[in-house]
């Protein structure tokens, strides 16, 4: 059995944005130092940490004495250069690991791992140029989506193709090199469920919570999602397999369509705490920061209760300057996440707001 890496000890924390910044308040109330290694000066998340090192993620040397100076690493993006990871894990353990990420950032790669053990998805084909999109579009139909393969998010790199005559120059939109094609979803709702599991294999499941979208960014999670038992069961076991299959040792969020008939696919995951789950913060016993750290320090898994329904709300840009107004309602929750300047689409915080406890 693996040895619990004890309060007092130091996480590394790979990536200085948000979700690097809750992940240190996490673990911080639970007794550790938190250092995080990112490129970026002033980070959100080195705010909070006791120390940081700012070093690109190829910097050999950099990541050398990072690694002697924490005692467990982990993560708060995918998509970080596989021989950051390779090169951490030589002297401390990375959790989650390489192995993980070379699925997670790669979507033809995570929609062929899925569809290997049995999870369905929508259909996809993979593109490497113009001609390969066109026959894409004939075999899935129209609308569907070409999306770059790796990087990209909320809605960056990817084209919706309405017209079969315009697939060739979605190729071009998109820039290449390589990409994905998928099948467009006719869904009732968007969902999405975060399973922790330990270093023994320990799996502890979120409820399924439902999202809505802005301008292909996550705008509201509503907790608990308004579905049906049955789908919510599916929902869960989908994510604990997918989380299982993976080995994971963290968090692995499940973004997936719910179908009219009450079908689930799987849309994306991510090895990493996810905006979605936000909410368990207030709302929770054990949140989903606390509990990566839990994982990652082989402690035993919190209980992922839920104290309260709750509506988690991203602001976006400008919308942070309403923080007088925010912090004036007693229902609401204000997390801002240090970032100095504003922008268009920019996540600068989020509003959680309590509501009664539901069945």
């Amino acid at each position: 059995m693996t040895q619990a890496i004890a309060p007092g000890a130091t996480v590394g924390i790979l990536g200085g944005g948000q979700l690097g910044r809750m992940i240190a308040l996490a673990a911080a109330r639970l007794g550790y130092r938190c250092h995080v290694y990112c490129p970026e000066q002033n980070s959100p998340a080195s705010q909070v940490c006791a120390a940081a090192t700012v070093a690109a993620y190829d910097d050999s040397a950099a990541l050398a004495r990072f690694a002697a100076a924490v005692d467990v690493v982990t993560l708060e993006f995918e998509n970080l250069p596989l021989v950051a990871v390779e090169t951490l894990s030589k002297q401390v353990p990375v959790r989650p690991g390489a192995r993980v990420l070379e699925v997670t950032q790669d979507r033809l790669a995570e929609k062929t791992f899925l569809n290997g053990i049995g999870v369905p998805t929508t259909g996809f084909r993979r593109a490497e140029g113009p001609e390969d999109v066109v026959a894409a579009v004939a075999a899935l139909g129209v609308p569907c989506v070409l999306k770059t393969n790796r990087m990209g998010y909320d809605g960056k790199g990817q084209v919706r193709i309405d017209d079969a005559a315009l697939a060739a120059a979605a190729w071009h939109d998109m820039g290449g090199p390589l990409g994905i094609v998928e099948a467009f979803v006719n869904f009732e709702r968007e969902i999405s469920v975060i399973v922790a599991r330990g270093v023994d294999g320990a799996v502890v499941p979120y409820c399924a919570v439902e999202n809505s979208h802005a301008n292909h960014i996550l705008d509201v999670t509503t907790a608990p999602a308004s579905i049906a038992d049955s789908v919510a069961r599916d929902a869960n076991q989908c994510a604990i397999h997918i989380s299982e299959a993976l080995e994971v040792i963290g968090l692995v969020a499940a973004e997936m369509f719910v179908t009219p008939g009450g079908g689930v696919l799987v849309n994306e995951i991510a090895p990493r705490p996810h905006n979605s789950g936000h909410w368990t913060i207030d709302a929770c016993l054990t949140s989903q920061f606390e509990q990566v750290v839990r994982a990652v320090c082989g402690l035993p898994l919190g209980s992922p209760e839920r104290l309260a329904d709750a509506e988690m709300k991203n602001l976006l840009g400008d919308a942070v300057h309403g923080w007088s107004e925010i912090f004036a309602d007693p229902d609401v929750k204000l997390h801002l996440y240090g970032k100095t300047q504003t922008r268009e689409g920019r996540k600068m915080g989020h509003m959680t707001r309590l509501k009664s406890l539901s069945s």
